[in-house]
Formats: structure tokens, C-alpha cells, sequence
């Protein structure tokens, strides 16, 4: 007789399974040991979830790290953690940040505004390292002016092209600076040289030239940074080591230059199964640093990073139920859900991006292959594969039952590319969005940062 296999055995046999974030109980899965089901019949689907505590956490474990790490190789720079705006603005998340003394990365103008609010609620000190990244038009470099002149003095502009300099004109007192490197992209990619930073062959030449004997400006700071992100592959430690050349060079000559800033890029989990091992690479880094820095015979700087994604995006889910469930052909089955995938999740639309997936309830039932498919009208509103395998499980529905399924780790990025409380496709609301705290083990506490989108505030937008 056939052995009836259920989704929980499925998962249990093919990770290692239950996990620090995840695990199952009674049917039912816990994430952060929050009770999910128990939260959608209080919130109701789609639902957008934020479980604050996990951003301490992610700050917490790499800040420990680095800090090992830098002892162990008895490294004498000091590491500093930077928070990257731009992968989640929304005040709770650069407030919990902030709650562990990180400093803060700005791309924009508008952050500057950020940064007035959060002074007026005394969130952040004027001592904090503020790092201004990308292409800057002049109100961007205005507002970094401003804020140098009100008191932000280790505020850093990292120099994204040769014309930028000149463009401070000259500032309330000497300003220090950053350049970043314009690494080379990966073999696949359809470019050879990234757009953004400074050619290799360009940052000494342009140093002597403009900056060397320039009294309103010191060199502090190079930023390195590789699209595809931190990784322990050989295209990464090349394109580190032509960072790492180009640092020597410059500290010969410039003995203002005391940091490498790493940018963002520290991976996080996308997949049951990952396995990245957080603890040797940052060793690897710290370690390749110091190596190269003694024979080149200068001083090992301060380490910077930018991390974003690592930041936020494993503190974020967004949860849905299925409405119906629609057989299309004798092979194809799909589980049609209450909300848009490419409305709310657009990396699984825009970079065909795999999150961990996981049913909220159902789990003793059996299982089957099943595609999901968003509630737009879109062809592209579907997700069909997870990280591990070129295709979706999930348990079977039968007549009156309810299935909901949960995206976790969605944390960064999903709510500024969509268009926060703007208009979506189909004229499909923005979910409710849920704040969840944990004053102690196990006490969790809720709060409704917004309520599910109304017609009227979308009328309002268009114009009627």
C-alpha cells in the first residue's frame, strides 16, 4: 500500500528542517516563533508583516563578527556599520537601526529630510558617520552642504565622477571625502565596467591632480562594491584585490586615506537551504585587508559596510490566501491568490527573484505540484519555482478549505519599488502592513501601521 506522504515530510527530508526562523507546530508554521495563523484571522489577507526585533538581530551578528574577526587577526582598523536607506525608508525600520548606534548611507536628496526628522526626535546624533552615495545632481550636493555646515561633520560624499568635485565649490571648512572604484561587472552581465564609480586607472591620476593639494578637501575614504554582492567566488577576491592595489597605492601618497568601505552585498536566506557562511568570509575579508596591507608596507583601515538587504530583508513577509484553485489543463494546476504578487512582491516580476515560500497551515496534508498565480489581469503576475528546485509544492485544497501561504525574508526594497500607497496595477490596493515588537521571549506586541489602502485615496491620486 502506498505510503501517504504529507507536505511536512516533504520539507523535513529535504532540509534540514525546523530552523532558528522556522519551524512547525500542530499543523501550523511558526516564523520568529510569531503564531501566523493566529495573526491572519486577526489581520485578514493579503498582509504585509514586519517583525522588528530580527533588524537588531542581523545588525548584532555582523557587528560581532567583523569585531571577532578584527581580533582574532589582531587588525588594527575599527569597523563601522552603515544602514543603506534606500532598502527600506520607512521610519521603524531606520529607527530600530539606529537603536544600535549604526550610521546611516545616503542616494538621495530626500534622505536629508530623514535625517532633519530623526534629529528633531533626537534619534541620531551629528557624530554619526553619514556616507552620500550616487550620481548626485545639485540638489543632492546642496542638501550634504547644508547638513556639513549645520554640524554633521563626518558626513562623507563618495565621489561617483570626475566632474563631482568641483560642484562643492568650497565648503564651510575642509571636507573629507570618499571615491568609489567602478568595479568590472561579471563575465555575464551585459556590461563590462559598472556605471557607477570612478575608473581604476583614473583614482590616483585624478587624487594628484585635484585633491592632493586642494585645502578644502581630504581624501578619506575608497568604496569598493560588486553588484552580485558579497560571495566566496573568484570573480569577488579579484575584483577585491584590484580594490585592495588600488588603496595601497593611493595610502602611499595620500596619508589622510584611513577607511575601505565595502558598500552592501552581505547575503541573506532565499532558500531553506542556505548555507552562506557569514563567519569565514568576513574573516576571509578582514584577514585579505591586513595580508595585503603589510606587504604593501601601509597602515590596515577602518572598515566600512553598507548593509541593506542584510539589514531589513529578513524581518519582512507578506502573506496570502488562495481564493480558488483553477485546472487548466491534465498538468497544470494553479492555486489562484487574494492579492498580486508582482504588485507587492515586483522582484519576483522585474528579477524572477526566489523567496522562501512556505505554506501557514495545511501542513499535515498531502501535496502536490501547483503554480501561483497573482489576481491581476497580468501574464507575468505568477511564481512557479522556488530557489532549490524548478518548481512549486504545496498542499492539496479540497472543497471549503482554506490554504494560506507565506513570503518571508521580503523585507527590503518590495514597498519602494512597488510604489508604496500609490497606484498599483489593476487598481489593486497596498495590503495592510503590520509592526511586530517583542518586549520578552514570547510577548509579542502589534501595531497597524496602515490599514489596507482605500478607493478614495486612490481617487485622489488619479485625479477624480
Amino acid at each position: 500500500m502506498h505510503k501517504r506522504q504529507k507536505y511536512r515530510d516533504l520539507i523535513t527530508q529535504t532540509f534540514d528542517f525546523p530552523q532558528r526562523d522556522f519551524k512547525e507546530e500542530k499543523n501550523l508554521l511558526y516564523w520568529n516563533d510569531l503564531p501566523l495563523m493566529d495573526i491572519i484571522a486577526q489581520y485578514g489577507t493579503p498582509l504585509r508583516l514586519t517583525y522588528l526585533p530580527k533588524i537588531t538581530q542581523q545588525i548584532q551578528k555582523a557587528r560581532r563578527l567583523f569585531n571577532a574577526s578584527i581580533a582574532n587577526n589582531d587588525y588594527r582598523g575599527d569597523y563601522h556599520y552603515c544602514y543603506c536607506t534606500k532598502s527600506s525608508h520607512f521610519s521603524f525600520v531606520v529607527e530600530e537601526a539606529l537603536k544600535n548606534k549604526v550610521n546611516l548611507e545616503t542616494s538621495s536628496a530626500f534622505d536629508f529630510e530623514i535625517l532633519k526628522r530623526l534629529e528633531e526626535k533626537k534619534k541620531i546624533k551629528k557624530e554619526a558617520y553619514i556616507i552620500c552615495n550616487g550620481f548626485k545632481p545639485q540638489n543632492y550636493i546642496d542638501k550634504i552642504l547644508e547638513a556639513y555646515a549645520n554640524g554633521y561633520k563626518n558626513i562623507i560624499p563618495v565621489l561617483d565622477n570626475l566632474d563631482e568635485l568641483e560642484r562643492y565649490g568650497t565648503p564651510s571648512e575642509p571636507m573629507n571625502i570618499g571615491i568609489r572604484i567602478a568595479a568590472e561587472e561579471e563575465p555575464k552581465y551585459e556590461f563590462y565596467t559598472s556605471r557607477l564609480g570612478v575608473r581604476y586607472n583614473d583614482i590616483v591620476p585624478f587624487y594628484q591632480q585635484k585633491i592632493q593639494d586642494n585645502p578644502n578637501f581630504k581624501l578619506k575614504m575608497l568604496h569598493f562594491f560588486i553588484d552580485t554582492g558579497i560571495k566566496d567566488v573568484n570573480y569577488y577576491w579579484t575584483e577585491f584585490h584590484k580594490a585592495l592595489g588600488v588603496y595601497c597605492d593611493l595610502k602611499k601618497i595620500c596619508p589622510e586615506l584611513n577607511t575601505i568601505n565595502l558598500g552592501g552585498g552581505m547575503p541573506i536566506k532565499h532558500s531553506l537551504a542556505a548555507d552562506f557562511d557569514y563567519e569565514y568570509m568576513i574573516n576571509e575579508i578582514v584577514s585579505q585587508i591586513k595580508i595585503t596591507c603589510n606587504n604593501e608596507g601601509v597602515d590596515e583601515p577602518d572598515i566600512f559596510t553598507e548593509f541593506g538587504s542584510y539589514t531589513v530583508g529578513e524581518s519582512g513577509c507578506v502573506i496570502f490566501g488562495v481564493l480558488g484553485v483553477k485546472n487548466q489543463n491534465d498538468r497544470e494546476t494553479w492555486y489562484m491568490l487574494d492579492g498580486s504578487l508582482m504588485n507587492n512582491l515586483p522582484d519576483i516580476w522585474g528579477l524572477s527573484q526566489r523567496f522562501i515560500m512556505l505554506p501557514i497551515n495545511k501542513w499535515d496534508d498531502d501535496y502536490k505540484h501547483v503554480n501561483l498565480g497573482g489576481i491581476t489581469c497580468d501574464v507575468g503576475d505568477y511564481y512557479n519555482s522556488d530557489a532549490h528546485i524548478n518548481q512549486v509544492y504545496l498542499p492539496k485544497i479540497k472543497q471549503g478549505e482554506k490554504l494560506f501561504i507565506g513570503f518571508f525574508n521580503t523585507g527590503a526594497y518590495q514597498d519602494t519599488l512597488s510604489g508604496y500607497g500609490g497606484i498599483k496595477h489593476c487598481l489593486l490596493p497596498s495590503p495592510p502592513h503590520i509592526l511586530i515588537d517583542e518586549k520578552k521571549r514570547g510577548e509579542f506586541t502589534y501595531k497597524v501601521f496602515a490599514e489596507e489602502q482605500t478607493s478614495d485615496s486612490m481617487m485622489k491620486i488619479l485625479g477624480y
